[in-house]
């Protein structure tokens, strides 16, 4: 038997003589054929007669046109309904093709989606379940008798026949609308509806809408894909339109031309942006615009490195040409750093004769500006002068100094230790008292902001003395030693011991080295502490926060003897005089303690 259900020449009960007769069948097998197959009576049954009135034997039906390479074989497509049909009678067409009240397809005014003609009681009366329920016999279209389905089209099979027609061989029902075949297994295969069962063929209703939901996934993705590609065309062709009008489009914001103008001083603080900084400039006539500057500024990447402080900058300059110079090292100005330890006068080392410059010197040189083709500077002389005003207010001395500032011995001296040790930007066009007034105000700031006042009750000491006491640490002992040096001087101040400090010898003379003369250690002055109790006058250097913060918080010990026995700053600290003598012999052996006067 072949897989399309047509027994071949050797099949059981072929009858090639049978007059009218499709070749290979009976007339019992004819009639048998086109019977229901699931509601066919088993072979101990006597069929049930036909009904009375018009029955209809089965008509062949018209095949398509071009033929099919089984026109010899019944399809699927002869099967009718299961509510037109009485089982067990001869097979007939759809008696609804008589009926009048039918439309071009077949169907009552009540059939369509939602009225299904398939009752669950064709199912009970039939013996199906409803899960043999096919939605393609339901979707409101019957093809007309004789019309294949498309997909229920026989296919020529691609199999060995075979093999297909072996013993227990589950053949699957070919019937359209799904209904379960009863299993290989037991089935009696002299039944010649069993052998013309065919197989399904065509594509599943789930796998359908799987691959159209599959299809409308793929749809919805390159939708998407699309608009995310158009909405990045949008915001590119946007931003670089925005770019041109900003940068080179036809409403570009006022700008100088030309070689600009005399040199203005400008500043820029910590924090300050393009737009802050164009402001100024605008400000300052350096350029025509704020808005130009910063088109100019975003685009010179010099600018993120930009350190705030005071510039000398060219008015009436071209936004790119204003940007250009302040990013420019050389046209910054006023900017000093003031070492810890630093003196407001030169000093000359004794060993070397280098001399090393003062505060009011590298003051001095940070003010130059080039002006009118000619570079302008204050000088020293200017600067110390204007340090020796009586007008400590007016010079920025804060109060908790200005007691004892005013009764200093030698008025040029005055404002020694008040200007604090760090890096400086100060205006250089400005005159040498306000420098001077700018830098100490600020240095008092900072150094209340260590809490001087309130350590200075704790330790003993009145603010301006902590200050002097900060200076002392700083020319005497290396910052590890900070501390211990700042509990010597506590403890000899107690004691009313003298400090006898070889760098309060060497302030007065204006020279500096690490060992002294008996000579000058006899010299008597107001800051020489081997001639004279107590600190010095005023400080003797501008100190560090360190050196201060050691001052106000000194490490506790009973030491009042310290000396540097090497040139690697080795601080040996003792409170015997016994032991301090021989560490002092340590050093003399070093020749850290020789003298080059």
């Amino acid at each position: 038997m072949s897989r399309h259900g047509r027994p071949d020449d050797e099949s059981t009960g072929a009858d090639p003589d049978f007059p009218g007769g499709r070749s290979g069948f009976g007339p019992a097998q004819q009639d048998e054929w086109y019977r229901p197959r699931h509601g066919s009576p088993g072979p101990d049954v006597p069929e049930p007669p036909a009904p009375a009135g018009d029955g209809y034997r089965y008509e062949h039906p018209p095949h398509p046109a071009a033929g099919h390479p089984f026109d010899d074989a019944p399809t699927t497509e002869h099967v009718y309904r299961l509510d037109d049909y009485a089982p067990g009678a001869p097979s007939q067409p759809d008696p609804r093709h008589d009926r009048q009240d039918l439309d071009p397809h077949g169907r009552t005014p009540t059939d369509g989606p939602g009225h299904d003609t398939f009752e669950a009681r064709a199912h009970e009366t039939q013996g199906y379940e409803p899960r043999d329920y096919d939605p393609r016999d339901h979707d409101g279209y019957d093809p007309e008798p004789g019309v294949y389905r498309y997909d229920d089209y026989e296919q020529r099979p691609a199999y060995d026949e075979a093999g297909y027609d072996q013993f227990g061989y589950a053949a699957v029902d070919d019937d359209p609308r799904g209904y379960a075949e009863t299993p290989a297994a037991g089935r009696d295969w002299t039944d010649s509806a069993d052998r013309a069962a065919p197989e399904t063929v065509g594509v599943s209703p789930a796998r359908r809408a799987h691959a159209r939901s599959a299809r409308a996934r793929r749809t919805r993705g390159r939708i998407v894909g699309i608009l995310a590609v158009a909405a990045v065309l949008v915001l590119l062709l946007g931003g670089g339109f925005f770019a041109y009008q900003k940068f080179t489009g036809p409403d570009l914001p006022p700008d100088y031309t030309g070689a600009g103008g005399p040199a203005v001083v400008v500043q820029v603080h910590p924090g300050d942006t393009a737009e802050q900084i164009g402001a100024a400039f605008k400000e300052a006539d350096i350029v025509a615009s704020s808005d130009a500057f910063y088109n100019a500024a975003v685009q010179d990447p010099g600018m993120n490195s930009l350190q705030p402080g005071f510039y000398s900058i060219a008015s009436r300059l071209p936004a790119r040409e204003a940007v250009a110079a302040l990013v420019d090292p050389a046209n910054r100005v006023g900017a000093v750093v003031i070492s810890e330890g630093r003196q407001l006068h030169d000093i000359r080392d004794v060993n070397t004769g280098a001399v090393r410059k003062g505060i009011y010197t590298l003051i001095a040189e940070a003010s130059c500006l080039d002006r009118d083709g000619q570079r302008t500077c204050l000088t020293y002389e200017e600067l110390d002068a204007a340090g020796a005003s009586t007008d400590l207010a007016a010079l920025g001395v804060p109060e908790w100094a200005r007691g004892a500032v005013a009764n200093v011995p030698d008025r040029n001296r005055q404002l020694e230790g008040l200007i604090a040790a760090g890096r400086w930007d100060f205006d250089p066009s400005a005159g040498a008292a306000e420098i001077l007034r700018y830098l100490v105000s600020t240095s008092a700031q900072r150094y209340d902001e260590t809490g001087i006042t309130q350590a200075a009750a704790k330790v003993g000491l009145t603010p301006y003395e902590m200050l002097v006491a900060a200076s002392l640490v700083e020319r005497e002992a290396l910052p590890d030693d900070f501390a211990k040096v700042a509990r010597v001087i506590l403890n000899r101040l107690k004691i009313g011991q003298p400090l006898q400090f070889d760098s309060t010898v060497n302030y007065a003379l204006d020279e500096t080295e690490l060992a002294t003369t008996d000579a000058d250690r006899a010299q008597v002055t107001p800051w020489n502490t081997y001639a004279s109790p107590g600190l010095p006058a005023t400080p003797i250097s501008s100190p560090s926060i360190e050196a201060l913060q050691a001052v106000e918080n000194p490490e506790a010990g009973d030491w009042t003897y310290f000396v540097t026995i090497d040139a690697q700053g080795t601080t040996l600290f003792t409170n015997s005089y016994d032991e301090h003598l021989t560490n002092t012999q340590q050093a003399l052996e070093s020749g850290i303690l020789d003298s080059g006067r």
